[in-house]
């Protein structure tokens, strides 16, 4: 795939471009139908224009010479062309499947954004959660999909600086967590690496220069050192292995920055900052070239790693070894054959650049292809968005897998924290729902026991299916296993789920101050949760609390807005605050209406921070405290309870300059040097500490609480995003 300078970010390439790429292989494509639908593009789209003022079609075809770059076929192309003709013009799919046929259409279709529908979210989050599913439904029935989407992501992350600075970093936050990983789950590194790069500049642009700078200082040293070794290796095994070709790759900026940044290291402390790439034509000479490099240099221990034995789950293949050269330099040295390399750039695109001809270990590229989908059909299974958005970043963006062995020899695949609950629903659902023990290595080990690469595994069963454990829920790691046990709970134990959910239920509307409700009302004030559920009645929708389908937590305080709109009709409305009215600024950020310089105190309750919506309440003695609106105790209507005039309007200041305190709770696998890690990171980002607790918990975890000063709630996001992606992490939440 070719490469993009960073600095010319606002990249276009127009319709004679993609020509000239179709050109190379005239052979493989249907020019004509390409050509339709350009012009069909072309027409739809009209004078449109990008927000940068470029024509809209530039868009388009952009996308689609990325896909000629992946070696993607003409259906392939053709969409990418179409792409936004659905939802930016007055075109119907109808139209285009008539003209362009059916496999052209589902392609539109599935990268199609909802934003076409007339779909009500409560939050962004389930918003995008809502588009991420449609994508995967497309997913599992044409992989095509979402390489289709991923070209036009980089595109539009390329073409991004025009955009405004939320909005970047939004994007660019979505394609950390999301896109990127699919890229590499999918094994498509050259789109992973630009993404995860463009995407850094915007979420941290001082830490992304620092590491450019330092690369570009070593960059001729860095030249002459991989020549130097380049020159030494082909001396050795000149004549002793045919056409072998050497050339040297730097990691990647983002690589550097989650060593360096996130781990604590300086770049000096990497050793695989840059790597000897070595490319033959046989697996055979990859394991000769492997001994003739360790004749040459001195290996160091433990860096040794075989993927071509053990392939990656994205099918990567390699032979890696880290070793010293002769002035004590640690380099890296990858050996691979041209197969496995058009596997490492291309991943499963490589299914149609290079036909069926490559097999990854004893396995068939369209075979990882039907892998993958029976992946995404499991992530379907999720029925909340949040189980969906954390199951998509547990199972996709699983950087570190472990290679464990059954008795018979057959090797299984998990995400790093996997347990052997996680391994028994992974070699049959049957296996999983009948576990009652599991020995590693001949020893019995608990049920929430990790397991770890290299380990023979041995899972025990009873004859006599109990099904599994409820607890089972909060050990597993993987959506796989999560999914199957809430399916056991869902068919078999319904009258159960019923009671447990019932009970729920009442607890969460007593929490927020919703009581003496009838049937009918409940009904009707959880219709829209249960429509999306495929709940037909009441029952229906306690048994999916009971056994996990609805988080309530997740939307009781859409449900008590929902409630206050349509119960109480006759209260009076708070009223919006009016710009014409007098508010006073306090020392504290905070705007109060008709009040000056008064003590002002942030609710421990629920700990607001500027962005979120806020009410004040006078307390005798000590000023107003601020709570957020959604916060417990808040009344639903404050004209309507005890001592309505204590409640006051407030809002933030425009140019609020003080820092606040959040309080953040992380829950971790428990493991030697987390707590450093955590202390490390939060000073790495120059956040001032005010406590920090642990405690053990069960399932062998850790819970951190750490109360820190923090400015808004968009850098309380982001330090929580950074928190997540330390290695262990289970959940970061707020207090």
């Amino acid at each position: 795939m070719a490469k993009y300078s960073r600095s010319n970010v606002a990249h276009y390439l127009d319709y004679e471009h993609l020509k000239e790429l179709l050109s190379k292989d005239t052979d493989k494509f249907d020019i004509d139908k390409i050509e339709k639908a350009y012009q069909f593009a072309l027409e739809s789209h009209g004078d449109q224009r990008r927000v940068s003022g470029v024509p809209y079609i530039l868009h388009p075809t952009s996308v689609a010479c990325v896909l000629v770059e992946l070696g993607m076929d003409t259906d392939s192309i053709a969409a990418a062309l179409l792409h936004d003709v659905i939802e930016d013009t007055d075109v119907t799919l109808e139209t285009v499947r008539r003209i362009f046929g059916e496999d052209v259409s589902s392609l539109i279709d599935g990268v199609t954004k909802l934003t076409m529908t007339k779909i009500q979210y409560s939050n962004r989050e389930e918003e995008q959660a809502e588009n991420i599913r449609k994508m995967l439904m497309a997913m599992s029935n044409d992989i095509r999909v979402i390489i289709i989407k991923l070209a036009d992501r980089l595109h539009n992350m390329r073409t991004i600086k025009c955009m405004p600075e939320q909005k970047r970093r939004d994007k660019s936050l979505e394609n950390m967590e999301i896109y990127a990983p699919i890229a590499h789950r999918l094994g498509i590194k050259a789109v992973k690496d630009e993404m995860e790069d463009l995407s850094l500049q915007y979420l941290d642009p001082v830490g992304y220069r620092e590491i450019e700078e330092a690369l570009m200082l070593s960059e001729g040293e860095r030249d002459k050192f991989i020549e130097k070794i380049r020159d030494k290796i082909i001396g050795r095994i000149k004549g002793q292995i045919p056409t072998v070709y050497i050339s040297g790759r730097v990691k990647s900026v983002n690589s550097i920055y989650r060593k360096t940044f996130m781990q604590g290291k300086t770049i000096e402390q990497i050793f695989d900052i840059f790597a000897i790439r070595v490319i033959v034509d046989t697996t055979n000479d990859c394991y000769n070239v492997l001994g003739v490099i360790h004749d040459l240099f001195q290996p160091i221990p433990n860096r040794f790693k075989d993927y071509i034995s053990t392939p990656k789950p994205n099918m990567y293949q390699s032979l890696h070894t880290t070793v010293f050269d002769k002035d004590g330099i640690p380099f890296e040295v990858q050996i691979r054959t041209w197969d496995m390399q058009y596997t490492a750039e291309y991943g499963i695109a490589a299914h149609w650049k290079y036909k069926l001809g490559i097999n990854v270990g004893k396995h068939s590229i369209l075979e990882n292809i039907n892998d993958m989908k029976k992946m995404i059909k499991d992530q379907l299974e999720e029925e909340d968005y949040t189980d969906l958005i954390r199951s998509i970043k547990n199972d996709l963006s699983a950087q570190n897998d472990v290679y464990v062995f059954t008795p018979k020899g057959d090797v299984k695949i998990l995400p790093l924290g996997s347990t052997v609950i996680d391994l028994a629903y992974a070699i049959h659902t049957g296996v999983g729902n009948r576990m009652m023990g599991a020995k590693v290595d001949g020893r019995i080990v608990p049920i929430d026991y990790q397991v770890k690469t290299g380990e023979i595994v041995e899972i025990l069963t009873q004859k006599e299916s109990h099904g599994p454990n409820r607890d089972w829920l909060q050990i597993v790691k993987t959506s796989a296993a999560r999914s199957k046990i809430r399916s056991w709970f869902k068919k078999e134990k319904r009258e159960e789920n019923i009671i447990e959910g019932k009970e729920e239920t009442e607890r969460q509307l007593k929490r927020y101050g919703i009581t003496n409700i009838t049937e009918e009302e409940r009904i009707d004030l959880f219709a829209s949760v249960m429509a999306k559920n495929s709940c037909s009645s009441l029952d229906d929708f306690y048994a999916s609390v009971g056994y996990g389908g609805i988080h309530l937590a997740n939307i009781m305080t859409n449900i008590k807005e929902e409630y206050h709109k349509k119960y109480l009709p006759n209260m009076p409305e708070v009223p919006a605050l009016d710009s014409s009215r007098k508010y006073k600024k306090v020392r504290s950020g905070v705007v109060i209406k008709n009040i000056d310089d008064c003590l002002v105190k942030f609710s421990k309750c629920c700990s607001p921070l500027p962005g979120d919506n806020i009410i004040g309440y006078i307390t005798r003695g000590h000023g107003v405290s601020i709570h957020k609106m959604s916060c417990a105790n808040v009344p639903l209507d404050t004209h309507c309870c005890e001592e309505p005039d204590r409640w006051l309007e407030v809002h933030w200041a425009t140019d609020v300059k003080e820092s606040y305190n959040s309080i953040l709770e992380i829950v971790a696998k428990d493991r030697e040097g987390f707590l450093a890690d955590t202390v490390t990171q939060l000073t790495n980002m120059h956040i001032s500490i005010h406590a920090f607790n642990s405690r053990q918990i069960e399932n062998n975890q850790t819970a951190i609480t750490v109360t820190f000063d923090v400015n808004s709630t968009d850098h309380l996001k982001v330090i929580m995003t950074k928190l997540s992606n330390i290695d262990g992490v289970v959940s970061v939440r707020r207090l």
